[in-house]
């Protein structure tokens, strides 16, 4: 049984190896920079991306589809970082109907210089863990428009194969395995409301749901509620492009029987955990001080079962959970068809090697505390030590 971290220490002395920016992409419901009314997804109150610049860092943050699948989100992420038009690719819209080249997702570019010379290092939270897998697999593989003709896809990222481009990816509390926590649409949208109260924009146009691919967005003066109901209720939902899926159980095996460790990639995890074991059951409940928002689906997770499809159960070792996801799905994928990614412990005496995942935590606090929000004075300062720490490390790592 791993056990629950509450302090980190630094690391020492860092000896820089190479000089890789860092990306940093938002989870399932998140935003960008300058989004939210300054209200930041990376630190909150605070602003976590200038924190690492702050400390030598080159640091880019992204703006993705904050409802969309992995893919789309991968391809965003690409698209915004290179420049262009987003390219969701022939076979994948005309699989899903939406559309390929929405006209409104054109960028431009953050990090032009981006190749196999210039990598990047990925950190993403929550389900930013999962789009940044992707954005790997995407850059690594040939995909095709037109599987019988063995016609690729016309876009530099879809049709060609690019290697090297990314030295690291760092997981924080990511749902590798995916989430019991039934309904995640409904469940989370409390989250983002009060984010938004707080950012002081309900009411006016600041968080969109980034759905032009699925001909989807806010009407003139349409208000927040009425525009999340209309959202909630699309019929993409009842589809496997989207969010919803890929944070499900069924969902996430599906995509780690693809999204295979690179044997190039160093990989990362960092967990949370706000509950404890319950004195007379195997049920987990929320420690105290777990904010009022995260209380209550904590003891859900706690003790909730969850079924794949050819109805194998999930067991107690899920219980434990940071109030959106089970604290043994953020270690790294186990469920994929194809066996399980090799995950270690992460000890910083261990000379790394590439292409297995190095866990760290659990660490005590919730799914939001760990990217600054609705947090303590420990938690936020426990927060921000672990982005200082792991972005140092990130240097430590031997250039391609």
């Amino acid at each position: 049984m791993r056990k629950i971290i509450i302090l980190v220490f630094s690391i020492g002395i860092i000896t820089a190896q190479n000089n890789y920016p860092i990306v940093l992409i938002h989870g399932f419901m998140g935003w960008g920079e300058d989004e939210m009314g300054g209200y930041n997804y990376w630190g909150g109150r605070e602003d976590y991306a200038q924190m690492l610049r702050d400390e030598g860092h080159t640091v880019f943050t992204v703006s993705i589809g904050p409802v969309s699948s992995n893919w789309e989100r991968a391809i965003e992420v690409y698209t915004q970082l290179k420049g262009g038009q987003v390219d969701y690719g022939k076979a994948h819209a005309g699989k899903f109907n939406i559309v390929q080249k929405p006209k409104g997702k054109s960028y431009q570019a953050i990090y032009p210089e981006w190749d196999e010379e210039h990598p990047v290092h990925l950190i993403g939270h929550s389900m930013g863990g999962q789009t940044a897998r992707m954005l790997q697999y995407l850059l690594t593989h040939e995909i095709m428009a037109d599987e019988k003709l063995g016609t690729p896809e016309t876009s530099e990222l879809l049709g060609g194969v690019s290697t090297n481009w990314i030295r690291s990816i760092t997981s924080t509390v990511t749902p590798h395995d995916g989430t019991t926590l039934a309904d995640v649409v409904t469940k989370t949208i409390p989250f983002v409301q009060y984010f938004v109260g707080i950012a002081g924009v309900v009411g006016n146009r600041f968080y969109d749901f980034d759905l032009e691919q699925w001909g989807f967005s806010r009407g003139d003066g349409e208000t927040w509620t009425s525009y999340v109901k209309r959202m909630r209720t699309h019929e993409a939902w009842a589809t496997k492009n989207v969010s919803s899926w890929d944070l499900s159980l069924e969902g996430a095996k599906e995509l780690n029987g693809v999204l295979q460790a690179d044997p190039d990639v160093y990989y990362f995890s960092i967990a949370a955990s706000t509950t404890e074991r319950a004195p007379d059951s195997p049920n987990h409940i929320a420690i105290p001080g777990t904010s009022i928002l995260t209380r209550t689906r904590s003891k859900i997770l706690g003790s909730r079962v969850g079924y794949w499809s050819d109805g194998t159960a999930t067991d107690s070792t899920w219980f434990e959970n940071d109030g959106i996801v089970n604290t043994r799905s953020e270690f790294g994928p186990t469920t994929g068809i194809n066996g399980a990614d090799p995950i270690v412990e992460y000890d910083e005496n261990d000379l790394l090697i590439p292409g297995q995942w190095y866990s760290i935590g659990p660490f005590q606090m919730d799914h939001w505390n760990i990217i600054g929000h609705l947090g303590s004075k420990r938690t936020n300062a426990l927060s921000r030590h672990i982005f200082i720490s792991q972005a140092n490390r990130l240097k430590t790592l031997p250039p391609f």
